[in-house]
């Protein structure tokens, strides 16, 4: 068996990246960045006002307080999206909004609370402060300058991300191709969810749940039908979908029974088995194969094994398809509130719930066959073999959304 990160280490050196697109920046939230983007331009791009008020050159306004107002000639206002084409002479001030170009000549901008008018001289605005130089004033390139790489090659575009390069004026990107993944499942104890349950059938589910898990990782997941224990069927089925996939994820018949069909159905159309087996818990039986640039990760059967195994092996290697260079685990911080023990000679990967003051604890019965704790917990504790992991330790959370 080999220990997990030589397992990860093998999947990593059959992988490439799969190639460019170029997507419109609205379609562009969680693709990959397929290359360094600098500002084209600064941000902010011109010198722009904090506040509604008035532009003035501040030494026009020593002496200014609440009791001895100063009064400065009104010569114009900028509303938002224009320009005043002037420039403010000694005594004169600008009306502003937040956002307005700043009229050259000006170095401060009074807030608008902070003024008054006269009545019957609509022309002349009092002052009741002195600003500082520069006072609400957002100045050119503060936030950032022309050429700065904002967005590395290999990231994820984020919300936030997608935000800044909207300020930039980008209107596409050029991301990482999205991997193709077919799903198959195969026993013919599996049955369709939403059709009448025949006696010795079980309800198929393991399709669904890794679709979430690899469009988690940005994938694309295509079903295919449930696969019958048959030679010929499960060939057949693994050379449909790859004919149309990059990456074929199976679940079930990887084992060492008699029906356990998908590693030699594999061979047979050409695919090189690289490993089977994993020193983990739950999900031992797992094969990584390759056919031609295509590969094959066939997980187990049990629905908990597979979702583990799929989170720990087959997302990484989805996202380091797509262009991230060091593909990496979600993980959040905890702290034990009961102990997690470990007596077998393999890691486990427990199932944990963690409250909202990161408390951890276990989901419940840790067989591999149980689904309830699965489905109330928030991600997995690694578990060393044979430790006892006590009340009061951190631990790192593997979170699965």
């Amino acid at each position: 068996m080999l220990e997990l990160e030589e397992a990860q280490r093998r999947i990593r050196t059959l992988i490439e990246p799969l190639g460019v697109e170029t997507v419109p920046l609205s379609r562009a939230w969680a693709r990959i960045s397929a290359e360094n983007v600098p500002a084209p331009i600064s941000l902010p791009v011109f010198h722009s006002s904090a506040m509604d008020g008035y532009a003035v050159r501040a030494s026009d306004l020593a002496g200014a307080a609440l009791g001895k107002p100063v009064a400065l000639s009104l010569s114009g206002e900028v509303p938002a999206g224009e320009v005043f084409t002037g420039v403010i002479e000694p005594g004169q001030c600008v009306r502003v909004c937040t956002g307005s170009p700043v009229p050259a000549g000006a170095d401060a901008v009074v807030m608008e609370e902070e003024t008054r008018f006269e009545p019957g001289q609509p022309g002349r605005v009092w002052f009741s402060s002195v600003p500082h130089l520069g006072e609400f004033i957002r100045r050119r390139g503060e936030d950032c300058a022309a050429g700065v790489v904002l967005v590395k090659a290999g990231q994820r575009l984020t919300s936030s991300r997608i935000c800044l390069l909207g300020a930039l004026g980008l209107g596409e990107v050029r991301v990482g191709r999205q991997p193709v993944v077919g799903l198959l499942a195969t026993g013919n104890e599996l049955q369709e969810p939403g059709t009448r349950l025949a006696p010795g059938r079980v309800y198929e589910c393991n399709r669904t749940a890794l679709a979430a898990l690899t469009a988690r990782a940005n994938a694309l997941p295509r079903f295919f039908p449930i696969v019958p224990d048959d030679p010929v069927a499960t060939q057949q089925a693994l050379a449909h979908a790859f004919a149309q996939c990059d990456v074929v994820l199976t679940s079930g018949g990887v084992s060492v029974g008699k029906w356990d069909l998908v590693k030699s159905a594999f061979e047979q159309l050409g695919g090189d088995l690289q490993f089977w087996r994993v020193a983990i818990k739950p999900g031992k039986p797992f094969v990584l194969g390759r056919l031609g640039t295509k590969l094959l990760f066939g997980l187990p059967g049990n629905p908990v094994s597979a979702m583990v195994t799929c989170l720990l092996l087959v997302c990484p290697a989805l996202l380091a398809m797509q262009g991230v260079w060091e593909p990496a685990l979600e993980t959040r911080p905890g702290i034990l509130a009961e102990a997690l023990a470990n007596p077998g000679n393999r890691r486990h990967f427990m199932r944990v719930t963690m409250d909202s003051n990161s408390n951890v604890r276990s989901a419940g019965i840790q067989a591999s066959h149980i689904l309830s704790p699965l489905a109330v917990s928030d991600g997995l504790v690694d578990v060393p073999p044979g430790a006892i992991l006590k009340p009061g330790e951190g631990v790192r959370i593997l979170v699965w959304d």
